[in-house]
C-alpha cells in the first residue's frame, strides 16, 4: 500500500510543470515586436492631435476676430480677443499670435514649439481675416490626415 502512494507521486511532481525560461523569452520577444511596431502608429497619432489643436486656435481667433469685427469695425489683437500672446495649446506644442490686425485685415498664426520631424513638416499654420489658411514648410497640413 505504501509503495502505490510513492509511485504516484513522482508522477504528480512531473506534471506541475512551471513556464519555463525559452517559454518566458518567447513572450518577452512577441511583446517587443508588438511594441516595435505600435511606438511608431501612437507617435504619429500624437503628432496628428497637436495639429488639430493648432487648426482648432487657429479658427476660435477667427471666430473671435469677427466678432470683435461686428462690434469695434475692426480687427483685434491678442489682448483685445482676451487671449495671451502668445497663446499656447492645450499640450503646449503650438503658439497662437495675430499680427497685422487692422480696420480690413489680420493674419493669425500658429507655430510649433518642438524640434523634431513636425517642425519639418508642419511648423507654421495660418488663418487670414478671408479665410485663407496655408501652412508651411508642407502646404496641406491644413487637409493631412498622416
Amino acid at each position: 500500500m505504501m509503495h502505490a502512494i510513492i509511485k504516484k507521486a513522482p508522477r504528480m511532481v512531473q506534471k506541475m510543470r512551471g513556464v519555463t525560461l525559452v517559454e518566458l523569452l518567447i513572450v518577452v520577444v512577441i511583446i517587443g515586436i508588438l511594441a516595435a511596431v505600435g511606438y511608431p502608429s501612437y507617435r504619429a497619432f500624437v503628432e496628428r492631435s497637436k495639429r488639430t489643436e493648432a487648426k482648432a486656435i487657429l479658427l476660435e481667433i477667427a471666430q473671435n476676430q469677427e466678432r470683435f469685427y461686428l462690434q469695434n469695425n475692426r480687427y483685434g489683437t491678442m489682448g483685445e480677443l482676451g487671449y495671451d500672446s502668445p497663446q499656447l495649446t492645450d499640450s503646449g506644442a503650438y503658439s497662437a499670435t495675430v499680427t497685422g490686425a487692422t480696420a480690413n485685415d489680420f493674419t493669425a498664426t500658429a507655430t510649433y514649439q518642438d524640434g523634431g520631424a513636425e517642425a519639418g513638416k508642419c511648423l507654421t499654420f495660418n488663418i487670414d481675416g478671408r479665410g485663407r489658411k496655408t501652412s508651411a514648410p508642407d502646404t496641406d497640413c491644413w487637409t493631412r490626415t498622416r
